[in-house]
């Protein structure tokens, strides 16, 4: 009997989702898989529900560049909320403290370096951390006490925007990988006296994406309508605008893609998208190989010889 077919089509790249609020991050996944009937799909990074903004979606063969995405920094504007704890941190939890305190522009001011460069922050008991195979949000929904182990991360730029009242800030900040914005908010106050948790959340960039190249859910749904619906799509390397490209030849090309190890061939390489630099047989790279502009491997340079790590097949 014939192996049966996947279901969907096989198209392959990037849609950047401007994600709206009141959705998760799964359901945006769903609706953009249905959108443009593809085999395989995925999400670089969660998003709250009550967050909106930048929702990388990877389909087909751009799923295996997802880690590239995860790992890659992340900008948020978001509005702080003093004088009250939630239990989520944010604005959909319980209240489970008050303070009558409000901070100064000139306390918020003297406090963010305390939050910027390498810190260490408790996630929030509401987060999809795992603890013992199981969703942290999960486990406090059906009230366990979790115990959140504290982790390090790392915050580049942290930026007081404006104070529109007593009440609330509006921060950006740039972080790199597993920063919660809630947490932030949460330490933060308690730095200032006070309690705190985010009323408003909107991620906008993540690595390469950002705002200029994002489309609204909606307009997504449409364009799935417009067949071919591939050609809406972001080429797979765009998330690796920070890996150096190599061309290789169509023989080269096929050894890589049947997992086979090629020798380096002393030449000119370029970061995506940016300047051009000398490669030989002893350099110690991450490299993406591609063969008249399609995508072919993501490769190693080990020991004068290019090693695929992940092959693209397309």
């Amino acid at each position: 009997m014939g192996r049966r077919n996947k279901k969907g089509d096989p198209v392959s790249g990037w849609a950047v989702v401007d994600k709206p609020a009141g959705i998760t991050s799964t359901q945006v996944v769903g609706k953009m898989r249905r959108a443009m009937n593809a085999q395989k799909v995925g999400h670089a990074g969660t998003l709250d529900p009550l967050a909106t903004g930048i929702l990388p979606i990877a389909f087909g063969e751009a799923t295996k560049t997802i880690p590239f995405i995860q790992d890659a920094e992340k900008v948020y504007r978001f509005t702080a909320h003093w004088g009250e704890a939630r239990d989520t941190d944010d604005g959909e939890g319980d209240v489970i403290a008050n303070s009558d305190v409000r901070p100064t522009e000139e306390q918020i001011l003297a406090a963010l370096p305390e939050f910027t460069g390498v810190i260490s922050q408790v996630p929030p008991k509401f987060s999809a951390i795992k603890i013992n195979g199981e969703r942290a949000y999960d486990l406090a929904r059906d009230g366990q006490d979790v115990e959140m182990k504290s982790r390090q991360v790392e915050v580049f730029d942290f930026e007081l925007m404006e104070i529109p009242d007593p009440t609330h800030a509006i921060f950006e900040i740039e972080c790199g990988k597993g920063t919660y914005v809630r947490s932030l908010v949460r330490d933060l106050a308690q730095k200032l006296g006070t309690f705190g948790y985010v009323s408003e959340l909107r991620r906008l960039a993540v690595g390469p994406f950002d705002e200029s190249c994002a489309k609204t859910l909606d307009n997504w749904i449409e364009l799935g309508h417009i067949p071919p619906a591939s050609e809406h799509l972001m080429p797979i390397e765009t998330a690796l605008d920070d890996i150096p490209a190599l061309a290789v030849t169509g023989a080269d090309a096929s050894r890589l893609r049947h997992g086979q190890a090629v020798l380096v061939r002393p030449g000119t390489i370029r970061v995506l998208g940016g300047n051009e630099f000398s490669l030989d047989a002893g350099a110690d790279e991450t490299v993406f190989c591609s063969h008249k502009g399609d995508a072919v491997a993501i490769c190693h340079i080990r020991q004068g010889q290019l090693h695929p790590a992940k092959v693209f097949n397309i």
